[in-house]
């Protein structure tokens, strides 16, 4: 399961898009009401034809690359594994229901689904809103399957070590620094995925403090891929560092800003920039446009001389191979 995408680049299509990504509630926790005249009266109409723009400069012959890619992992999957593989969007299509569907129209005795939302980390507007979406499709359906769900890998051997390895070929090249960029969320938002209350942003260093909140914390997760990957590349503590990008509204974010260091690392000397993003296994919309276009003209516009954004694992081999090992366990594990 994947984020998902429009249909097309149609400003319709990427309108209704829009409207049921950021009506999720997990994305935008306002309360309903207000959500509903922010997002359907004021940002969608405004955001619709500047993100079909967007999409534009990126989309392929096939259609969106992050469905394209998922669909290509799905076949990849599927060659090395024995039960069957389908894939959902959590917004657009295919819809979760369709992918149950499929399963069942090959298998009318399906006895259990296992589910791998496809983010590494843990937040309510990705893996949270993921799982809780195909529990309740699954409810409102009624259907009689069990469904397991695979948690967060983001520290998982086999998920860094295809990381690091689909990463380790553009290490060749001289680089001041490589930066780790990472989807951006509300601070609110760790907060309220923190169980204990009290820990996230509220004590000191807390995401090296071990905490309970650390099983359900984007930020301590992402800091903790980002230094799994630099030791297993041997890159020293101080040729990398870590951002968030793709930050929505007035409010404050996860900080520092990828835009703003952009622009402010050729200043500090960073004329060589690497630039991965961990938070996508599939390419898309944040990494093929913001990063890849929007981020390397920043740099450049800033006195930067070279950049070089790593693509997202994709269908790396070791990267597949990670998934059918994942889902093989959990398949020999429940029988």
């Amino acid at each position: 399961m994947n984020l998902g995408s429009p249909d097309s680049t149609a400003v319709p299509d990427v309108k209704r898009y829009l409207n049921e990504f950021l009506m999720d509630e997990r994305v935008i926790d306002y309360p309903y009401l207000f959500r509903l005249l922010l997002i359907k009266g004021i940002i969608v109409p405004k955001r619709a034809p500047n993100s079909a723009e967007a999409y534009k400069k990126i989309w392929w012959k096939d259609g969106s690359p992050l469905v394209v890619l998922t669909k290509q992992l799905q076949n990849a999957v599927q060659n090395d594994l024995s039960m069957p593989v389908e894939i959902a969007m959590r917004y657009g299509n295919p819809s979760q229901e369709s992918a149950y569907e499929n399963l069942l129209k090959h298998n009318p005795g399906l006895k259990e689904v296992i589910l791998l939302p496809l983010y590494p980390h843990y937040a309510m507007s990705s893996y949270e809103t993921a799982v809780e979406h195909a529990k309740t499709v699954h409810r409102k359906k009624g259907y009689t399957f069990k469904l397991t769900m695979v948690p967060p890998f983001y520290s998982e051997p086999d998920y860094i070590n295809a990381m690091a390895e689909s990463m380790r070929p553009y290490l060749q090249q001289e680089y001041d620094q490589l930066l780790f960029s990472y989807h951006g969320l509300p601070e609110r938002h760790m907060k309220k995925a923190d169980p204990t209350h009290k820990h996230c942003l509220q004590v000191n260093d807390c995401c090296h403090v071990d905490s309970p909140a650390h099983a359900t914390c984007y930020r301590h997760q992402v800091f903790k891929t980002s230094e799994l990957v630099a030791e297993k590349l041997g890159i020293p503590r101080e040729k990398w560092a870590l951002s968030f990008q793709s930050r929505l509204g007035r409010e404050e974010w996860l900080k520092p800003y990828t835009a703003l260091r952009l622009e402010e690392l050729p200043k500090e000397g960073v004329k060589k920039l690497l630039i991965v993003c961990p938070a996508f296994v599939s390419d898309c919309l944040e990494t093929l446009e913001e990063i890849a276009m929007e981020g390397k003209k920043s740099f450049l516009a800033s006195g930067g001389d070279s950049y070089t954004m790593i693509p997202c694992m994709n269908i790396h081999p070791l990267w597949v191979q990670a998934v059918v090992k994942w889902l093989s366990a959990l398949q020999h594990q429940n029988n």
